[in-house]
């Protein structure tokens, strides 16, 4: 009995956090899930989705709604952001769902299903840098901290947002839908580090709005590693670009990391 309700109650918190193009589906989950009404389910919705209470900065019992959960920040000290100059971090907590190359003709595959770098960044100029460069995607799960921090030091040349619906972006979704990550609803952030090198943060929205919400960091221009960028407030995926020559992966398997984690190392060339 207790294992059916468990599955009864993860089937409802994954259809209030996963992803729809029905706009009015997705107004009513966004008003029920930011409401205070969706409070009594906030610390069913933790434990069901095992999410540690411990790390954040707020006690379960504090949160007044299923999103304020969702966008909680963390305790000081619970990631530590590896201090290496050369290395660049993870961005998020999640699962680094697929690393690999975009090839000479800026194509690159990710679970089967075709990309174009020149698509998924729009911009003509800025695209052509990361031609031959190199790609990482993090898939955001609803028990992860969905706040998104550097991967770099660096400088922000550019914010930009491209667009406007936005369809499933966990594994399934990639695999089924068409071309989700060159078609939702994104927010990308390139940035230059302190050896001349670019790298492009690509945070994909989800539910059909504007769920990516930029932190005040990004518009003074320098960011430090592990530095706040932005949060989700619903489940999303995140994809770093790298131009050709700037990296070298500590490991290219799929695996869970945390935010602040090693995950590649500048090169000097």
């Amino acid at each position: 009995m207790r294992g059916g309700i468990y599955l009864m109650k993860k089937q409802l918190y994954r259809s209030l956090m996963e992803l729809t193009k029905s706009p009015l589906q997705s107004w009513g989950i966004r008003t029920f899930a930011q409401s205070r009404a969706s409070r009594p389910l906030v610390r069913s919705f933790a434990k069901v989705y095992n999410i540690n209470m411990e790390e954040a900065k707020e006690k379960v019992e504090n949160f007044d709604s299923l999103q304020s959960l969702f966008i909680r920040e963390l305790a000081p000290g619970s990631r530590t952001v590896c201090t290496n100059a050369d290395s660049v971090v993870s961005p998020v907590d999640g699962f680094l769902a697929d690393t690999g190359r975009i090839d000479e003709t800026a194509s690159f595959f990710i679970k089967g299903q075709p990309y174009d770098v020149r698509e998924l960044v729009g911009l003509k100029n800025t695209s052509s840098r990361y031609i031959g460069g190199k790609y990482m995607l993090f898939y955001l799960s609803p028990t992860d901290y969905h706040r998104i921090h550097s991967p770099v030091d660096g400088t922000v040349l550019k914010t930009w947002a491209l667009g406007r619906h936005s369809s499933p972006v966990n594994p399934v979704g990639l695999a089924l839908g068409d071309r989700v990550l060159a078609k939702n609803y994104r927010m990308l952030t390139e940035m230059k580090t302190p050896e001349g090198k670019h790298a492009c943060v690509i945070k994909i929205g989800a539910l059909n709005v504007n769920s990516i919400h930029p932190h005040i960091s990004i518009k003074e221009g320098k960011m430090e590693k592990g530095q706040e960028m932005a949060y989700f407030s619903f489940g999303s995926s995140v994809m770093l670009l790298f131009e050709d020559g700037m990296i070298e992966e500590n490991d290219p398997l799929e695996r869970p990391v945390k935010q602040g984690e090693p995950i590649a190392q500048i090169c000097h060339s």
